[in-house]
């Protein structure tokens, strides 16, 4: 298994470097971060289970990573972080469902042509 944590702080090491090469690319992001939690409909933890799901989605072993340790940070259980986690699997699953429908699309497609 991989040492997250040594992950975490090499990969904010090299973001801190990419910072001072491109500091308004990493302000625009924090701003984007920011503005998500700004209407404070949801708490900070139903942030991080989100992003979470999504990092697993879209496969960032980074973004895992940092947001794991916010969840557990912010009081996230093993339970909830699997609840989050089933829905970026029932999603994935979902979504190869659906590109299915296109791979059949494109040989009606093709058997058309």
């Amino acid at each position: 298994m991989q040492d997250w944590n040594a992950y975490r702080e090499a990969l904010l090491g090299q973001v801190g470097v990419f910072a001072k090469l491109s500091p308004d690319v990493l302000r625009g992001l924090n701003t984007i971060e920011g503005s998500a939690t700004k209407t404070g409909k949801l708490e900070p933890k139903m942030h991080e289970l989100i992003a979470l799901a999504v990092a697993v989605t879209t496969r960032c072993d980074g973004c895992i990573s940092i947001h794991a340790k916010k969840a557990v940070e912010l009081g996230a259980s093993h339970e909830e972080i699997a609840e989050a986690l089933g829905v970026a699997v029932a999603l994935n699953a979902g979504a190869a469902l659906t590109y299915t429908a296109r791979v059949f699309d494109t040989i009606d497609a093709l058997a058309q042509a």
